[in-house]
């Protein structure tokens, strides 16, 4: 079910009760961007440590928007299956405020959503406005004061509001009191907006919602418009402009407050998105950041740490893609003995999933997520128990199947497999770290040390010294490679790294040592000498 601003507001009561029942949730998210290249160093890199990481992620996450967030809600139905309703919710920040909102567009992920089929027209005209708690505070001040404004700078945008103005500004002159017009084909966002201007701008006018796309306009007297403003009924109150202004984010409060297990795959990136564009602006500290996901989400589940755990465990083929790791686990090779896994099945109005892959569209990542989960639980569940399980399981069985996995998100290409949101991070065992010395070539960067292993394998590159440098791979087939192949170069000494004989810090630390021994040594002599 695609959900845009026209009809969130329609939808919210029905993803409450859907989200309060559900035993848990799952999310996917696609974005304007992943990684800045515009920042220096901003990749990620191997010898990243968590709060590295999280610097170089909090700048990129602070430049892209949120283009579309998919919801797959779980629900028990009977023994032994789960019903999904699946959502893909088009997003567009917030455009009702004092400050207009910028972002960034990275050419190669334009491109990576175009190529799967993502519809732009969605996102720019009916995405659903949302904002965080600072930008909803500036909000509700400006709102108080009537110093509000509309940020809307798109040519569609100010067209629209451009022929309602028009219009009405025409019809005024010649209405008399308690005539009224109506204004048509209104969508979604529209609606609210073009009211708020009229009533703005226009102190003799009243204007109430009809639905249809269609917002009744009346002429009345400056006595009556004070006494229609101070009714409950006003459709723009302060409060349900502010309701309405929020759009996505009650949703994420909902999702907050029904406290639900959530699931996602690689989910960093998301729940850094989640912190940063509906809760508050991500804060400097990593620490602080873990705190308030785990306050917000206590129980999160990553399939990507998950899958790590089945491929060791079981006969589990090499896949990398979300969509491969769900067809292996819908094999029933996998667990020929064992009863069978639970039925997952998609309701009615999200059963094109069932009948055709989407890849790469939220909602359907997010139903393969919330599936990968079941499956790889169950499968884990049997080999634990050599298929001695209960025919009916329950939720909260699989959850104590995955204890180990809970709040444990993966970390790509770091210093660490998975952040802890619950504890400490445990550190990665990485094959050894190599170092170069260079010899009888001046001048060379990490970023020619870098091309030069590129063509036989991938490491990432950082500076020791002036002539040497560490290599670090996350493959041991790598390092034996290059210690072979590197064994006669007439340039570059490859070696295994050894902190005791490599590190800057040691070998000062041990020279400053040798001279104080050294001028121990003199001292005692010469005052033996003396002593003679």
């Amino acid at each position: 079910m695609e959900v845009g601003a026209e009809s969130f507001a329609r939808c919210l009561p029905r993803l409450r009760r859907r989200i309060l029942r559900a035993a848990f949730v799952a999310l996917d998210m696609e974005f304007t961007g992943l990684h800045s290249t515009s920042l220096q160093n901003n990749e990620p890199s191997l010898f990243d440590s968590p709060a590295e990481r999280y610097v170089k992620a909090r700048q990129s996450v602070q430049r892209f928007a949120l283009v579309q967030l998919g919801l797959a809600i779980f629900s028990k139905e009977n023994s032994n299956k789960y019903v999904v309703h699946s959502y893909n919710f088009f997003l567009f920040p917030s455009t009702l405020g004092i400050r207009d909102v910028e972002f960034t567009f990275s050419a190669s992920s334009i491109q990576f959503l175009s190529h799967y089929g993502f519809d732009f027209n969605k996102f720019l005209k009916d995405g659903i406005p949302y904002m965080n708690e600072v930008q909803e505070k500036i909000l509700k001040q400006h709102l108080l004061a009537g110093t509000w404004k509309v940020c809307s700078t798109s040519c569609a945008n100010r067209d629209v509001l451009k022929k309602a103005i028009d219009e009405v500004t025409s019809w005024i002159t010649t209405a008399k009191e308690e005539d009224t017009m109506i204004l048509q084909d209104l969508n979604g966002y529209h609606m609210l907006e073009v009211q708020l201007v009229l009533r703005q701008a226009l102190k003799n006018v009243w204007t109430e919602p009809l639905g249809d796309k269609k917002v009744m306009v009346k002429k009345v007297s400056p006595e009556h418009r004070h006494l229609l403003e101070s009714s409950s009924f006003d459709h723009c109150q302060k409060k349900l402009v502010l309701l309405s202004a929020r759009g996505f984010t009650n949703l994420f409060q909902i999702l907050v407050k029904a406290k639900k297990p959530l699931v996602g795959h690689n989910m960093l990136m998301d729940l850094m998105h989640l912190h940063d564009k509906f809760y508050r602006p991500l804060p400097e500290s990593y620490e602080e950041f873990k705190r308030n996901i785990h306050n917000l989400f206590p129980v999160i589940i990553d399939t990507k740490t998950v899958t790590k755990s089945v491929q060791k465990k079981c006969l589990f083929p090499r896949v990398s893609s979300l969509l491969e790791v769900y067809a292996v686990l819908c094999s029933s090779n996998l667990n020929p003995k064992g009863p069978p896994c639970p039925v997952i099945a998609l309701a009615s109005g999200c059963s094109r999933y069932a009948e055709k892959k989407s890849p790469h569209e939220a909602g359907y990542d997010a139903f393969l997520c919330g599936s990968v989960l079941l499956m790889s639980a169950h499968l884990l569940l049997c080999r634990s128990t050599d298929g001695a399980v209960d025919a009916e399981l329950s939720f909260s069985q699989y959850l104590t199947m995955l204890a180990e996995h809970v709040n444990k998100v993966n970390f790509i290409r770091g210093g660490v497999s998975s952040i802890n949101f619950s504890g400490e991070d445990a550190p990665c065992r990485h094959p050894p770290a190599l170092v170069v010395h260079v010899r009888g070539w001046p001048g060379l960067t990490e970023r020619q040390i870098y091309q030069e292993f590129k063509a036989r394998c991938r490491f990432d590159v950082r500076r020791l010294s002036k002539t040497q440098f560490i290599l670090l791979s996350n493959k041991h087939k790598h390092v034996r490679l290059v210690l072979r192949d590197y064994r006669h170069h007439p340039h570059l000494e490859v070696s295994v790294y050894r902190h005791w004989r490599h590190s800057p810090s040691v070998n000062c630390l041990l020279q400053i040592s040798g001279i104080v021994a050294l001028w121990s040594l003199l001292a005692f002599a010469l005052g033996g000498a003396r002593s003679c």
